[in-house]
């Protein structure tokens, strides 16, 4: 079977979604042929092979940031991702498409799909249906509505990584439509050397640390994670920050007027290596996000025995449980926030608890599990569009 993935964001620009669709395009390549139509990247080769996977990137203009994208550069993904996908076609036969989020790559699967006749599966990943930080959230605008009403109704089967998704489809987009579930994968946490020290990245052996992976960008609240901090620490306590973006200036400008830069570590964009290092040398993962799709870094802390501490908006409410993997908190209550925190700084025999809990759960979420889930869709949906060919030849 050879699979053609889109999507716009694919490592290392962009976050979970292309993270996840990178995973899965190298587990699937070790019995298929894989090829990923992505964006460009300054310094990387336009065609080349990645961890056995072909990745061809398209030309996108001014985005100064790996982690977001600005409206220009999603236009030209569209324009360049069909145009070089097209040439691609033209010389490469190719078995299924598998798009990923409805905009801005989803016209490109399409129209790619409609033109060579090959079945579309369109993955739905939750911010590309619904984001309430975002003004050009495509559920806020009637055009991008319409958009993607008519995507979902012509592609060949869709899927949702979570209920959350899955319902925002329903409400903002279109109820006559079936979209099956299939939660993200995570990769097998890598064995970290007993030689990892707390002090290797600015930590004391007595700190208690928070720890968050996250793009900085207004979803993720980051400023609300720092007043959370910063309201309620004890002086013991250091708050680890993963991950880079456009308020990344902001953030530590209000850390100094907090009088927490030093408690505050910035760690910037990172190899996959360290990020595992310091989720395993943590002690809790904290997040005050406004909405998750699915929440993959949160399983990601939990594969490293870290509970976990967020809000009940968003994917990650199908996999975590109240005072089992550690506490979902109402939207923006941040003083139960403070007060969850507080407790599990104040009790380790809990944060192991839910820890160990936690590393339970995160096996059923590794890679294997949602590429063989994948797999399955991608035969199916080939074997069914085989039969409407027969049928019509007959």
């Amino acid at each position: 079977m050879h699979i053609l993935f889109c999507n716009y964001e694919y490592p290392p620009i962009g976050g979970g979604g292309g993270q996840f669709n990178a995973l899965l395009a190298e587990k699937l390549s070790l019995k298929h042929q894989v090829t990923v139509l992505t964006s460009d990247v300054p310094g990387l080769e336009q065609d080349s092979t990645m961890n056995g996977v072909r990745v061809i990137r398209v030309p996108i203009y001014f985005r100064g940031d790996r982690s977001a994208a600005n409206l220009f550069s999603l236009m030209a993904y569209v324009i360049n991702g069909y145009r070089f996908g097209v040439k691609f076609l033209r010389d490469n036969p190719v078995d299924i498409i598998n798009t990923h989020f409805a905009l801005p790559t989803g016209p490109v699967g399409d129209w790619l799909s409609r033109k060579f006749d090959i079945p579309n599966v369109l993955s739905l990943h939750g911010g590309d249906l619904y984001d309430p930080s975002k003004y050009m959230s495509p559920h806020r605008h009637g055009i991008f509505r319409a958009i993607i009403r008519r995507i979902l109704k012509r592609a060949d089967s869709l899927i949702a990584q979570s209920e959350n998704t899955r319902e925002n489809a329903f409400k903002y987009y279109r109820k006559d439509i079936n979209i099956k579930i299939i939660p993200l994968g995570i990769k097998n946490p890598p064995t970290i050397s007993s030689t990892s020290r707390r002090s290797d990245y600015g930590l004391a052996d007595d700190d208690i640390v928070w720890i968050t992976v996250s793009r900085l960008v207004s979803r993720k609240a980051i400023d609300r994670l720092i007043h959370v901090f910063s309201n309620q620490n004890t002086g013991q306590s250091k708050l680890v920050i993963i991950g880079s973006g456009p308020q990344e200036a902001r953030l530590r400008s209000i850390c100094n007027e907090l009088g927490i830069a030093d408690q505050v570590i910035f760690s910037g964009y990172i190899s996959e290596e360290d990020k595992f290092i310091l989720l395993s040398l943590a002690d809790i993962y904290v997040s005050t996000s406004q909405h998750e799709g699915f929440g993959i870094s949160y399983l990601e802390a939990m594969a490293c025995e870290l509970p976990v501490v967020c809000y009940d908006y968003g994917g990650q409410t199908d996999f975590l449980q109240s005072d089992k993997t550690g506490y979902i908190v109402e939207l923006n209550n941040e003083q139960v926030m403070r007060d969850c925190c507080l407790k599990l700084e104040q009790t380790p025999k809990l944060r192991q608890q839910f820890g160990d809990f936690n590393s339970k759960i995160a096996k059923s979420y590794f890679i294997d599990v949602c590429a063989t889930s994948y797999e399955n869709t991608f035969e199916q949906i080939i074997g069914n569009k085989k039969l409407e060919h027969n049928s019509f030849e007959t």
